[in-house]
């Protein structure tokens, strides 16, 4: 009996082909395996996939967190150097910002109707405006006397120099009255009256000087335009001489520059009715020239011009100059010359060879009894009548 069983074994031993095991087992095990597999992987909720994924994505984020820490280092290092580079960016943009505001209205001023004749707008070396009234018939004869050329002379300074002299005035209130009818004989005669379209008045210099820039700009392409009272001694040559060492210059306000005091009591000559915007009392004025005589280049008028408007006029015209200005990427040239004192004065720098642009008296704010003296002060400290036709700019 146990020989059999013996026997039976080793035999179907041998019908499992060698490999020692019998597939119906083999198959039984395989099944049991997977289906443990399964059970152990969906109790522990592990996936092979989401293990690398996870490793990955925390790689990921450890060099976010590493990369964020060092560029925070990096700002941290560099935000002082960064303000500063900001800084300067905006002051440069601050500059070229109002240089191309000019521009621009320079290119408005000059852009023409397609109507208008091209050689209308003459181009000059300067323009000066004599600021005067309908009551000043003989200052103005004063200085038709002494440093203003006249009739074919006046027409040569234009066509040689480039300079172009008129006496400034607008209208009486009354349309076509004795004070208008009176400067229009007066120019018939002359030659050498610019009419404003502005009202005449005091209280209205301000105003008038806005016009006459305005005015003149658009009439005469000129390097500069002058405003001067028709109190005061002018030498040509010289003031062609000043303002030739400053025609490179885009944006120049060339006078005496000073900063006086704000008056705000009533009744003073000068009064400020506006005294409380310059600050507390006894506060002085923003740096402005001398209301006798002052210069702008092309594009300052142009941007009164332009501006008019919205251009606030003070009591004071020439209070009222130096404030359009205030804000603008503009040099103020302080000249000295342009505001020498009557004799002694202006006659001993002529004496020494530093001949005087501009003289008058600082008490009278002009000369002092112009009418009477202006022969002796341009005979004392005048260049000479033939200077400006031998004077090169």
């Amino acid at each position: 009996m146990g020989l059999k069983y013996g026997t039976k074994l080793t035999h179907t031993h041998k019908l499992g082909s060698g490999s020692g095991y019998s597939p119906r087992w083999v198959t039984f095990f395989c099944i049991v395996s997977f289906c443990l597999g399964v059970i152990f992987i969906n109790r522990f909720g592990i996936s092979p996939v989401q293990s690398e994924t996870d490793e990955a994505s925390s790689s990921l984020k450890k060099t976010d967190i590493d990369c964020d820490d060092k560029d925070a280092s990096v700002e941290a290092g560099d935000i002082f150097s960064q303000v500063t580079h900001t800084h300067d960016v905006i002051m440069t943009l601050d500059k070229t910002i109002s240089s191309l505001e000019m521009q621009l209205a320079s290119a408005r001023s000059a852009k023409k109707p397609v109507s208008e004749a091209p050689n209308e707008r003459q181009k000059l070396f300067f323009v000066m405006g004599i600021m005067t009234a309908f009551s000043s018939r003989k200052r103005r004869d004063s200085i038709r006397e002494t440093w203003m050329p006249q009739g074919k002379d006046l027409l040569r300074l234009e066509k040689e120099k480039g300079i172009l002299i008129r006496f400034v005035i607008g209208h009486s209130a009354t349309s076509d009255g004795l004070l208008d009818n009176a400067i229009d004989v007066e120019d018939k005669q002359h030659q050498d009256f610019l009419r404003l379209n502005h009202v005449e008045g005091y209280h209205e210099l301000s105003s008038k000087t806005q016009i006459y820039f305005s005015t003149v700009v658009a009439k005469w392409d000129a390097d500069f335009y002058i405003k001067v009272d028709d109190d005061v001694h002018i030498n040509l040559g010289m003031i062609g001489s000043t303002l030739a060492r400053h025609r490179s210059k885009p944006r120049v306000y060339i006078g005496c520059m000073k900063s006086g005091p704000v008056l705000a009591q009533k009744g003073v000559k000068y009064h400020e009715p506006e005294y409380w915007k310059f600050g507390e009392d006894g506060n002085k004025y923003f740096r402005h020239a001398t209301g006798q005589i002052y210069a702008i280049s092309r594009d300052l008028a142009t941007y009164i011009s332009v501006n008019r408007h919205m251009l606030h006029k003070y009591a004071n015209e020439d209070v009222s100059l130096g404030s359009w200005f205030i804000g603008l990427d503009v040099e103020h040239i302080d000249d000295r010359s342009l505001c020498c004192q009557t004799p002694p004065d202006c006659e001993w720098k002529t004496q020494a060879g530093n001949m005087c642009a501009a003289s008058f008296d600082w008490s009278c704010s002009g000369i002092c009894k112009s009418v009477e003296r202006m022969k002796d002060v341009h005979r004392l400290c005048g260049e000479g009548d033939e200077a400006i036709w031998h004077t090169s700019f």
